[in-house]
Parts: structure tokens; sequence; C-alpha cells
């Protein structure tokens, strides 16, 4: 029997088997994200975005080093775009990402580190279906660029200093109550009067 056909068949049968899953857990819990998958969904997810992704994508290596200044402009990177739902510190415990389904992963631990190059960036590029995890950037060579910068602080997420993951907090997206909050402040600091608020009604 050819390869191809071997694998097409192991792939039809996590794919059988974690239907069945899904099944058994909807009829007892509904669509609740609040559950964690359950181990043979973990491993039918790992191994089905292990067979789609070709071999010579998974041998990729990052060809961007990790010296400070590429990981300076990768913690910024990272702040921006992605700490909303893996955190600045990359374990997930946000109020997003411990509410997906599944749960966005911790990136230090070996489940993502023992990933190579090539499928974190595939990840990152392609985002992975049916989960929380969306596409980033059109496949141009910044973006590519900026994938693999992510790639380079992913592996490098365990040596964070509490003072980066703090100037990392700087960088991450505000909501507009986060930035009236904060010019309020700086107006105070500066010696202004808040402005009164209107009386209700």
């Amino acid at each position: 029997m050819r390869k191809g056909a071997v694998i097409a068949m192991a792939g039809c049968a996590v794919v059988a088997i974690a239907a069945a899953v899904v099944v058994v857990q909807l009829r007892e819990h509904g669509l609740s994200a609040r559950d964690d998958p359950t181990l043979v969904e973990a491993i039918a997810a790992r191994a089905m975005r292990h067979l789609a992704l070709p071999a010579a994508e998974r041998q990729r290596t990052n060809p961007i080093a990790g010296d400070p200044h590429i990981l300076a402009a990768a913690r910024s990177h990272f702040a921006d775009h992605c700490a909303l739902c893996h955190g600045n510190d990359g374990k997930g415990q946000t109020s997003i990402g411990k509410n997906l389904y599944p749960k966005v992963p911790n990136m230090t631990l070996p489940q993502t580190q023992q990933l190579t190059d090539g499928e974190l960036f595939s990840v990152i590029t392609n985002g992975v279906r049916l989960t929380g995890m969306p596409a980033w950037g059109e496949r141009t060579p910044l973006d590519d660029k900026e994938s693999w910068l992510l790639v380079a602080l992913i592996r490098h997420l365990t040596e964070l200093t509490p003072e980066q993951i703090e100037e990392m907090k700087e960088l991450n997206p505000k909501s507009r109550a986060e930035l009236q909050q904060e010019e309020a402040e700086r107006a105070f600091l500066e010696g202004h009067e808040p402005a009164s608020r209107p009386a209700n009604p």
C-alpha cells in the first residue's frame, strides 16, 4: 500500500474518532467553550496539523538570528499583535486566551517549544482552523520577516526578564477607557483639575 494512502487512511481514522468525541461532548456539555478539549481531541488536532504541513515546510529554519536587537523588535511586535490572547509572557493567561476553545496554549511548555521553526512559522502565517488563531499577513517579504521575528521570540519566552515584560505592557493595545484613564492621570499630575462630570438626568 502506498504511503500516501496510509496517511490518508490514518487521517480519516483520526477525524472519525475526533468527530465521535465531539458528538459525545456536545450531547453532554452543549456548545460551551468553557470546557477543555479532551485528550483525544487534542491528539487528533495535533496529528491533523502535522499531516497538513508538507515536510519541506516543517524543515524550514528561522533565517533571523536571535540577537538582542532582533529580540527587542520581536517583543514590540508580539506585544502589539499577539499579547491580547497569548499574554506578554506567552502563557495565554488573558481573559481572551483562557476563554477560547481550545484554550490558548502556554507557549513556554514543550508542546509548543518542540515544534520546528517551520511549524511555528506556518501556525503564525496560516493560522489554525477551528481555533481562535488567525492567519497573519499576506505572505509578503515584510510579513514573512515579522513572522520569523515572532518565531525567534517564542524560542526566547522562558528567558524574558520581568523588566522586559513590563516594557511590553506599555506596547499593548489599549481600549478607549484605558486611554481616557491615562489622559486623566496625566492631566492630574500636571496640576489640571479633572473635568467635571455632567449631572445625571
